[in-house]
Formats: C-alpha cells, sequence, structure tokens
C-alpha cells in the first residue's frame, strides 16, 4: 500500500528538533541567569574578587552564541537537492513525492530557476522571489508556470520558495524542503549553484534518464559537490523506467548496465559509499506513472486505472522503496548535520559554564575560610581589648587615688611652710602708707595682692613642676596602656592630650574673701598700759574679749551691781560659774585654759574698775612704805617712757603694728585652708586625669565599636558567600543535568546508526 504512516522517518527529525530546541531553551535560560549571578558577584567590590571581569564577559559571550544558536535551530529543515539534466524529469519526481502537481513539469525547459517547496500553515500557496518580501499568490500549478515565465529577472541562478499549504500536502508537515534546480547542462555556474544552494543539503537526489547513460556533465557535477561537501548522501533515480517494457529481452542487462556504472561513480570516483551500499542507492522508476497514480487515488478513481505499461507495481514499489530509503537517510543525515556540531557547541558551553562557576564556588569558599579565621581574630581581639579596659581602669583608678593624695598632702605641706614665712612675705612688702581710711583700704588691697602673688608663685615653684611631671607620667602611662587596644586609624591620632601640656595647677587661696573681716587697730597704745598688759598675758584676741567687759555682752556675763569687797568674794564661785556658762555658749570650740584666762582677767578688771577707792588705800600703805621719792621717781619714769612712745608712734609705726596684725589674722585664716586647698589641688589633678583617661576610654570605645561593626560585616559578607557558594552550586548542578541532556539527545539521535 502507498499510505504514509504517522510514524514516518521524518518524524524523528521534527521530533529531534523540537528535543533540542527545548534542551536550548532551558541552557539559555540558564546562561542568562547565570550571567547575571556571576556579574552580581563581580560588581560585589566588598566581597573580594569571588568573580572576575573576564567570568562574567565569557557568562555572557556564552549567552549570546547560546541565542545565536537556537535561533539557528528554529530555522533548521531537512533540505532535498534534486540535480539532473534537461527533462530528465526532476519537477515530476518532486510532484510524485508531494502526491500533488505542485512544480511545473512538462516537455522541455520548464524550470528555468532554482525552485524550493517548503510547507506553509495557510491555506492559500504564495511564492517569494529573493531580494524581495512580497508574496505572490498562486492557485494552481499553470499559474506558477506563468508567474515563472513571465518574469524577466529570473535566471539559473535565483531563486523562488514556493509556499505549499500543508494541509494539501503531508510530505511538507515534517519540516522537509524539496529543491528544484534547472539542468546542469544549461550553464557552467556549478560551482555557485554549490555554494548558493547545496551546501546546506542533507541528501542529492541525481535524476538521470533510464534511455540513456549517465552523463559527463552530471558527474562533472557531483564531482564538485565531493569536493565541497564531506561524503554527500547520494540517490540516482533512473526515471522513465516505464520505457523499457518495450524491450524485454535487454531489460535486465540495460539495467545491469546502468546499476554498474551507477555503483562505479558512487563507490570508486566520488568514494561517497562502499561498493556492497552503493546499489541500495540506486533506483529505477517512473515519476510520471507514480504521480498519475497516486493523483488519480486522491480523486478516488483506481490508482492502477488508464493506460499503465506493463510492470507498473515492481516500479512503483521501486519508487516507494527509493522514498522510504530516502526518509530514513535524510533523517538521519539531517539529524547529524543540523544538530551535531550544536550539539558539541552546546556540551563546550556547558563545560565554560561548569568551570565559571566551579571558580567561582572555589574562590567563594576560599573567601569565606578567610573571613571566618578574620571573624574568629576580631572576636577574640574584642574580648581582649574589653577585658585589658577593665583592667587597665581599675589600674589608672587606683594610680589616680595615689597621685590625688600625694598632690594634696604635698600642697598643704607647702602651704603651711609658706604660712610660717609668711612674716617675711609681708616684711618684704613696700608701699605708700598713710592712717587714712582712703590709703589705709589702698595699701591693704595692695598687700593682700602681694602676699598671694608671693606664696601662690612659691607654691607653683615647689609643687608644680613636680605635680606636672607625675601628671605627665600617668598620662603616658594611660597612653601606653591604651595604645595597643585602638584600632590602626585610631593609632595614628592618639597622641599626647593637648590638655597635659596645657594643664596648670592653680592655687585659689582666697586671701581677699579671708581677710575680708580684717580690721586693723593703728591706734596709739602705751606698752606698759593697763590694755597691753592685758594683751600680753592673754593674747590679742582673748584681751579684746576681756576689755570688752563693759560692753552689753560682758554686762551679761557679770550682771552683778557694784558690792562690797567682802561681799564680791563671798559670791566669787557662783560669777566664776556664770563667766565660764556664759563663755562655752558663746563660742564653741574654744580651749577651756583660755577661757578661764580671759575669765580671770575680765574678772580682775571689774574688780578694779569696781573698788577704786582699794587703789587708793593700798597706794597710801605703798606710800607710807616706800617714800615718795621712789614713788615720783616712778611715775616721772613712767610718764617719760609714755612720752617716748608717744612721740615715737609714727606712720611707720603704725605700718609696722599694721602688718603685724596682718600676719596674725592671716596666717589664722590661712591655717583653717590647708586641708582645703591641698584636697583642691587634688581634685584638679584627679579632674586632669580623669578626663584624659575618659577621652582614652572614648577612644577605646571607638575601637571596640569598629571591632563590633566589622564583625557584623564580616557576618554578612559571610552569609553572602555562602549564599553565593549555594547559588553556584545550584547553577553547576543545573548545568550538569544540562549537560546529561544534551549526551542523551546525542546518544538518541546522534550515536543511533
Amino acid at each position: 500500500m502507498d499510505d504514509i504512516v504517522d510514524q514516518s522517518p521524518l518524524r524523528r527529525f521534527v521530533i529531534a528538533k523540537r528535543s533540542i530546541t527545548a534542551i536550548f531553551d532551558q541552557l539559555l535560560e540558564f546562561a542568562k541567569h547565570g550571567s547575571a549571578f556571576v556579574d552580581e558577584a563581580w560588581r560585589s567590590d566588598n566581597l573580594g574578587l569571588v568573580a572576575k571581569e573576564e567570568q562574567s564577559q565569557e557568562m555572557q559571550s556564552c549567552a549570546t552564541k547560546l541565542s545565536t544558536i537556537r535561533e539557528v535551530l528554529l530555522r533548521r529543515h531537512m533540505k532535498v537537492a534534486f540535480f539532473g539534466r534537461t527533462s530528465n524529469g526532476k519537477s515530476t519526481v518532486i510532484n510524485a513525492m508531494l502526491r500533488d502537481r505542485v512544480l511545473p513539469s512538462g516537455i522541455g525547459h520548464t524550470t528555468n530557476c532554482f525552485l524550493s517547496v517548503e510547507g506553509t500553515d495557510q491555506d492559500e500557496a504564495y511564492l517569494t522571489v529573493e531580494e524581495s518580501a512580497e508574496r505572490r499568490s498562486i492557485s494552481t500549478v499553470n499559474q506558477l508556470a506563468h508567474a515563472l515565465h513571465m518574469d524577466p529577472t529570473l535566471d539559473s541562478g535565483s531563486l523562488v520558495k514556493v509556499f505549499w499549504p500543508k494541509s494539501r500536502c503531508t510530505l511538507l508537515r515534517d519540516n522537509l524542503v524539496l529543491m528544484d534546480s534547472p539542468g546542469t547542462d544549461v550553464t557552467l555556474e556549478l560551482d555557485s549553484w554549490i555554494d548558493k544552494f547545496c551546501l546546506d543539503a542533507d541528501v542529492f537526489v541525481l535524476v538521470g534518464n533510464a534511455e540513456s547513460t549517465l552523463m559527463n556533465t552530471e558527474k562533472l557535477f557531483f564531482h564538485k559537490v565531493s569536493e565541497r561537501i564531506s561524503n554527500p548522501n547520494i540517490f540516482i533515480l533512473h526515471n522513465r523506467w516505464d520505457a523499457s517494457v518495450t524491450e524485454p529481452d535487454y531489460i535486465d542487462k540495460v539495467r545491469k548496465q546502468h546499476l554498474d556504472r551507477c555503483v562505479s561513480f558512487l563507490a570508486e570516483e566520488l568514494k561517497v559509499v562502499s561498493l556492497e551500499d552503493a546499489a541500495g542507492r540506486i533506483f529505477f522508476v517512473s515519476a510520471k506513472e507514480v504521480l498519475g497514480s497516486r493523483m488519480q487515488r486522491a480523486q478516488g478513481m483506481p490508482e492502477t486505472g488508464g493506460a499503465l505499461a506493463e510492470g507498473f507495481h515492481d516500479r512503483l514499489r521501486e519508487f516507494q522503496r527509493f522514498e522510504r530509503t530516502f526518509e530514513e537517510f535524510i533523517s538521519q543525515s539531517a539529524v547529524k548535520t543540523k544538530f551535531e556540531q550544536h550539539t558539541v557547541r552546546a556540551c563546550q558551553i556547558t563545560e565554560a559554564m561548569k568551570a565559571v562557576m566551579d571558580a567561582i564556588n572555589i574562590t567563594a569558599a576560599e573567601r569565606k575560610i578567610c573571613c571566618l579565621e578574620e571573624r574568629e581574630d576580631l572576636r577574640d581581639r574584642l574580648d581582649f581589648v574589653r577585658g585589658q579596659i577593665k583592667r587597665l581602669s581599675n589600674s589608672v583608678q587606683e594610680r589616680i587615688k595615689t597621685l590625688t593624695e600625694g598632690v594634696a598632702a604635698m600642697v598643704s605641706s607647702a602651704l603651711s611652710d609658706q604660712i610660717y614665712s609668711l612674716p617675711v612675705l609681708v616684711e618684704e612688702f613696700r608701699a605708700d602708707f598713710s592712717p587714712t581710711p582712703e590709703t589705709l583700704q589702698l595699701y591693704k588691697s595692695k598687700l593682700l595682692q602681694h602676699v598671694e602673688e608671693r606664696m601662690v608663685g612659691a607654691l607653683s615653684h615647689r609643687c608644680s613642676i613636680g605635680v606636672l611631671r607625675d601628671v605627665r607620667d600617668a598620662q603616658s602611662h594611660m597612653i601606653d596602656g591604651v595604645h595597643p587596644l585602638l584600632s590602626p586609624s585610631l593609632r595614628e591620632q592618639l597622641s599626647a592630650p593637648p590638655s597635659s601640656f596645657s594643664f596648670q595647677l592653680t592655687y585659689d587661696l582666697g586671701l581677699a574673701v579671708l581677710c575680708a573681716d580684717f580690721r586693723e587697730n593703728i591706734d596709739f597704745q602705751f606698752s606698759l598700759g593697763w590694755t597691753a598688759l592685758v594683751t600680753r598675758f592673754v593674747g590679742a584676741a582673748n584681751a579684746r574679749r576681756a576689755l570688752r567687759g563693759g560692753d552689753q555682752t560682758a554686762g551679761e556675763w557679770f550682771m552683778v551691781k557694784p558690792l562690797h569687797c567682802s561681799r564680791d568674794a563671798a559670791h566669787t564661785h557662783r560669777k566664776l560659774f556664770v563667766m565660764t556658762e556664759t563663755s562655752f555658749s558663746l563660742q564653741e570650740g574654744l580651749n577651756f585654759k583660755d577661757e578661764m584666762v580671759v575669765t580671770i582677767a575680765t574678772g580682775l578688771l571689774s574688780v578694779t574698775s569696781r573698788a577704786s577707792m582699794t587703789v587708793l588705800v593700798v597706794s597710801g600703805v605703798v606710800w607710807r612704805s616706800v617714800g615718795w621719792r621712789i614713788i615720783a621717781l616712778s611715775f616721772s619714769l613712767y610718764g617719760l617712757l609714755y612720752l617716748y612712745e608717744k612721740l615715737t608712734w609714727t606712720d611707720a609705726s603704725r605700718e609696722r603694728v599694721l602688718k603685724r596684725q596682718f600676719v596674725e589674722y592671716a596666717a589664722h585664716g590661712l591655717r583653717t585652708l590647708v586641708p582645703v586647698t591641698g584636697n583642691a589641688c587634688g581634685q584638679q589633678v584627679c579632674k586632669e586625669l580623669l578626663s584624659t583617661f575618659s577621652r582614652l576610654s572614648q577612644k577605646v570605645e571607638l575601637s571596640v565599636a569598629e571591632l563590633e561593626g566589622n564583625v557584623r560585616d564580616l557576618s554578612f559578607k559571610i552569609q553572602r558567600l555562602e549564599n553565593i557558594q549555594r547559588r553556584s552550586k545550584t547553577f553547576r548542578n543545573r548545568a550538569t543535568e544540562l549537560e546529561t541532556q544534551l549526551e542523551a539527545f546525542s546518544i538518541q539521535y546522534l550515536q543511533e546508526s
């Protein structure tokens, strides 16, 4: 039977094309995603050289190559080229294979250019010519022949593409293109024909005339084809074999003659097939009979109807055998020639992409190991810095405490020595002196300024140098302790703190405030006067208190009326008790002996002021005992001494008294400031050192923050490297899967005999 089954060998090419196209679709998608991944990894500068620019360019190149190959694959089809002399029936053979009169055929030179026939999904047939995309509609073969003959621009080297509806021809449904050609005897431009139309042909069919032998023009053409194409698949059809029935006695001899010559041509001259296989490429057919039979069957009439020569069925079976052999050869050949090179190239591209992914995976793994080690080192250093700064803080606090106490003791000792030398400092002061209030106020201000400057200068000379040296040593100790804990960038910024050179120990004695209540007494006082004697006996401060016995305060102490001496003596114990009790209530903290002395002196004054008669009685007793001359002499000497002191009581004397009083007053006040001043200086040193250590601690905190930031960055970088590793492995595994699919395709379609 002449039925065309669904499982035609031509379907093998269609299935193979669909399979390889699907693989290339996956490869192209893989290459695009892989290229984006490599480009992303390459542009991630903070990850280091995980990927290189060359790798990114290689992936892009692979994607471009795969895209180009895929486009070529989509245009791939099986191509059969029919050649022979003019009027040998090339177009009739094609029409017989297509089971319809697709191409014009007849007596004489009917095909004056190359014609390609391929299927179209449209319902109407059309044609296109070279250098024009215009579609020319054709509905009948005669119309096609008319269109070709009427176009003066067509020559033997032109190509006309005929698109015939697949619904009208089953052979064209499987990506098959049939190429009809002018006769090989109409032109000498065989080389241009081969270059233009034959290099992509899968099978060549030489259509000869059974009534003549194989001509040299035909041999010459295929010799040129064999030179350009390695091992071309050539079939030889001896058409018009139905003419042999007129000479039945010679039919076998003629057949053998044609067969031997063609076998020799294929196996010995062209060497495209072995002697054993050459006979299988040679067929004796009658294309006109087969075409008529098939068209009658298509019209519902018997295929053997009409005038058919004897042996038609043998020739029909021969033609069918040619078609089966042709379909098998063209399917195998087309799959191999169209897809083998691209499959090999795809495997090479896949290997290149796998190599890129392997390199990225290895580099990412190495970078990850380095980052893990670096992060571990940073964490160890972070723990070391935190522990070391804690120990250094305790050490510094202890040193600051010791230094603060030492400075306080040093300043207190120096200030005490300066208090002892206060009379000398005051005596050195020189200024205009006058007892007027304005001058006295200016004099005291200058005196205070002089004393404070000299004392501060002496304290600075004695203490500041040593204190500053200790402060610098302590700061250097802090810097040396902190320096190893800082990051390199902060180490470069670290230097001796500027405050260590500008720091100066200040001594705020506050003499102006301390002596604000100082009131000098530069009035004349006789050295042997009662006030002077009391002062020498009980001291200046106690004397003032004792001499205020007649004041309101003293009156509160002695709330007794002038009584007789015997009465006063009788109440001595009670008055002493009252005075002692009242003194403790007025000023707490006075020494008990000073209080008793003041009490006795006050009592004597009170008794004297109230017992003047007793004085007179005593004077009378002395008069009678020593005589008046001695008394007169004593009073004369007393008066002369008084007169001398009165005459010598000048401004210089007043100045000496003022200085002496100032020394006594200031010394008393300064003694109370000794511990306060020492502690204040110690606190200055403490504050300076704490400030220095605080600044250094801030730098350490910055280093700690920098370390923590670096650890976080490394952790994030490690995560990204792990992600790159994971993605590169995924891409590599995907490439391996696609490579396996290519190998399976190669085994199934390319290596199968």
